[in-house]
């Protein structure tokens, strides 16, 4: 009866043992689906948005350029009678992965003005022209950007690109450069008027350069990561909306 009894036991034990194993290899596969589906949804839905942001870079862009013309030619006029020089101003700006290309302006300073100064400009700076100041208060010459983002080098929305003297290989510049630039974001919302704030660090006896670089710059990086943080359509028409209201409505 002994031997029964332990047989039985033994039995018992070994189904309970398999009964939680069971349960937990169950528990184990459903959770791996769920994570599995989960990561399935997350990537479909970042190709969803990068597909839709492409295509309301591409159709912003298109109509955009084709709207402007007029004032384009206006402004190229204004610019010519104002100073001499070209009309659009190139410079080399770093965009996705690190990758260098040529970013359009209109000329608002002098002809060969980076050979005069700084990448920085301050309001008081002698280097902007008349037509500048104009151009650059409601950031109108930001507008051949759309070119930018129309042949893909840029992003309606998206980390302002620096010049190569201010970009930084680590971390948080990597993960900054993981993703196009814009012509605007978050970054350029707030410090809309950095040109005032650098006049003012000057006005306090600081290097203007190391004033960007110290205090502008890594703040900069912050909302350039909370960007890539909250990233989808609505975010982008979220600050599209923004730079509209504060760079032509306020700006008044």
């Amino acid at each position: 009866k002994n031997n029964q009894i332990n047989t039985t036991t033994s039995f018992l034990q070994f189904l309970t043992f398999l009964t939680v194993w069971r349960n937990k290899l169950s528990a184990e596969f459903i959770e791996h689906r769920i994570i599995r589906n989960s990561d399935f949804l997350l990537i479909k839905r970042r190709y969803l948005y990068l597909f839709l942001k492409k295509t309301l870079d591409i159709s912003i862009s298109l109509i955009g350029l084709i709207i402007l013309f007029p004032l384009f030619i206006v402004v190229s006029i204004l610019i010519k009678l104002d100073s001499k020089g070209p009309i659009i101003y190139r410079q080399i700006r770093v965009g996705k992965n690190f990758k260098y290309f040529y970013i359009f302006k209109f000329r608002t300073m002098i002809k060969n003005a980076d050979n005069n100064g700084g990448f920085i400009t301050p309001t008081n700076d002698k280097r902007i022209t008349r037509i500048g100041h104009f151009l650059r208060k409601f950031k109108i010459d930001e507008l051949p950007q759309l070119v930018n983002v129309f042949i893909g080098d840029m992003s309606i929305v998206g980390p302002r690109p620096e010049v190569p003297e201010y970009t930084f290989k680590n971390s948080e510049y990597n993960r900054v450069l993981s993703i196009k630039p814009g012509i605007t974001d978050y970054a350029s919302i707030k410090y809309r008027n950095e040109d005032k704030l650098l006049f003012n660090a000057e006005l306090a006896g600081n290097s203007i350069s190391k004033f960007y670089i110290n205090n502008i710059l890594p703040d900069k990086i912050k909302l350039n990561t909370k960007y890539i943080e909250k990233m989808s359509i609505f975010t982008d028409i979220f600050i599209i909306l923004q730079t509209i209201f504060y760079v032509f409505i306020v700006s008044l």
